[in-house]
Protein backbone atom coordinates (compact mmCIF):
# COMPACT_ATOMS: atom_id res chain seq x y z
CA UNK A 1 0.00 0.00 0.00
CA UNK A 2 1.37 3.37 -1.01
CA UNK A 3 1.22 6.24 1.46
CA UNK A 4 2.45 9.81 1.25
CA UNK A 5 2.32 11.76 4.50
CA UNK A 6 3.07 15.47 4.58
CA UNK A 7 4.19 17.30 7.70
CA UNK A 8 5.96 20.47 8.73
CA UNK A 9 3.22 22.97 8.02
CA UNK A 10 2.07 25.58 10.47
CA UNK A 11 1.70 29.26 11.16
CA UNK A 12 4.65 31.50 10.32
CA UNK A 13 5.17 35.23 10.06
CA UNK A 14 5.95 36.88 6.71
CA UNK A 15 9.63 36.50 5.94
CA UNK A 16 9.87 33.30 7.92
CA UNK A 17 10.78 29.78 6.86
CA UNK A 18 9.28 26.32 7.00
CA UNK A 19 10.45 22.92 5.81
CA UNK A 20 7.81 20.52 4.61
CA UNK A 21 8.37 16.78 4.57
CA UNK A 22 6.70 14.12 2.46
CA UNK A 23 7.37 10.75 4.02
CA UNK A 24 6.52 7.88 1.72
CA UNK A 25 5.96 4.17 2.07
CA UNK A 26 5.31 1.59 -0.59
CA UNK A 27 7.37 3.41 -3.22
CA UNK A 28 10.96 4.45 -3.80
CA UNK A 29 11.09 8.20 -4.35
CA UNK A 30 14.15 7.70 -6.56
CA UNK A 31 11.90 5.89 -9.05
CA UNK A 32 9.17 8.52 -9.14
CA UNK A 33 8.78 12.07 -10.29
CA UNK A 34 7.91 13.93 -7.11
CA UNK A 35 6.10 17.21 -6.79
CA UNK A 36 4.76 19.70 -4.29
CA UNK A 37 1.46 21.36 -5.08
CA UNK A 38 -0.65 23.84 -3.17
CA UNK A 39 -4.26 24.90 -3.07
CA UNK A 40 -5.44 28.14 -1.56
CA UNK A 41 -9.10 28.71 -0.64
CA UNK A 42 -11.17 29.33 -3.74
CA UNK A 43 -8.29 28.58 -6.08
CA UNK A 44 -7.20 25.63 -8.18
CA UNK A 45 -4.41 23.36 -7.08
CA UNK A 46 -1.13 24.50 -8.60
CA UNK A 47 2.35 23.10 -9.05
CA UNK A 48 4.92 24.61 -6.69
CA UNK A 49 8.02 22.50 -7.28
CA UNK A 50 8.94 19.31 -9.09
CA UNK A 51 11.89 16.95 -9.13
CA UNK A 52 12.38 14.36 -11.84
CA UNK A 53 13.75 10.85 -11.49
CA UNK A 54 17.03 12.21 -12.82
CA UNK A 55 17.10 14.96 -10.21
CA UNK A 56 16.18 17.94 -12.37
CA UNK A 57 14.04 20.51 -10.62
CA UNK A 58 11.62 23.17 -11.71
CA UNK A 59 9.58 25.74 -9.83
CA UNK A 60 6.59 27.96 -10.19
CA UNK A 61 7.69 31.49 -11.03
CA UNK A 62 6.14 32.76 -7.81
CA UNK A 63 8.47 30.67 -5.63
CA UNK A 64 11.71 30.68 -7.64
CA UNK A 65 14.64 31.69 -5.49
CA UNK A 66 12.66 31.14 -2.29
CA UNK A 67 11.69 27.46 -2.30
CA UNK A 68 13.87 24.39 -2.79
CA UNK A 69 12.72 20.83 -3.43
CA UNK A 70 14.99 17.93 -2.53
CA UNK A 71 14.76 14.26 -1.75
CA UNK A 72 16.52 11.75 0.46
CA UNK A 73 16.43 8.40 -1.33
CA UNK A 74 17.60 6.49 1.72
CA UNK A 75 14.72 7.87 3.79
CA UNK A 76 12.23 7.83 0.91
CA UNK A 77 11.37 11.39 1.84
CA UNK A 78 10.92 14.54 -0.21
CA UNK A 79 11.38 18.01 1.24
CA UNK A 80 10.28 21.50 0.41
CA UNK A 81 12.38 24.22 2.03
CA UNK A 82 10.40 27.45 2.00
CA UNK A 83 12.14 30.72 2.78
CA UNK A 84 11.03 34.34 2.69
CA UNK A 85 7.44 33.26 3.04
CA UNK A 86 4.70 35.64 1.97
CA UNK A 87 1.00 35.78 2.86
CA UNK A 88 0.29 34.66 -0.71
CA UNK A 89 1.99 31.35 0.08
CA UNK A 90 -0.84 30.46 2.45
CA UNK A 91 -2.39 27.21 1.24
CA UNK A 92 -2.67 23.50 1.82
CA UNK A 93 0.47 21.89 0.44
CA UNK A 94 0.29 18.44 -1.12
CA UNK A 95 2.91 15.92 -2.13
CA UNK A 96 2.47 13.96 -5.37
CA UNK A 97 4.29 10.93 -6.73
CA UNK A 98 4.02 10.09 -10.42
CA UNK A 99 5.22 7.17 -12.47
CA UNK A 100 2.53 5.14 -14.19
CA UNK A 101 0.22 5.60 -11.21
CA UNK A 102 -0.28 8.86 -9.37
CA UNK A 103 -0.36 9.14 -5.61
CA UNK A 104 -1.24 12.11 -3.42
CA UNK A 105 -0.79 12.87 0.23
CA UNK A 106 -3.46 14.34 2.46
CA UNK A 107 -1.88 17.79 2.64
CA UNK A 108 -0.45 20.05 5.30
CA UNK A 109 -1.64 23.58 6.04
CA UNK A 110 0.75 26.49 5.71
CA UNK A 111 -0.43 29.86 6.98
CA UNK A 112 1.70 32.96 6.57
CA UNK A 113 0.36 35.79 8.67
CA UNK A 114 1.45 38.40 11.16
Amino acid sequence: QVQLVESGGGLVQPGGSLRLLCATSGIRVSNYAMGWYRQAPGKQRELVAHITIGGSTNYADSVKGRFTISRDNAKNTVYLQMNSLEPEDTAVYYCKATLISVYWGQGTQVTVSS
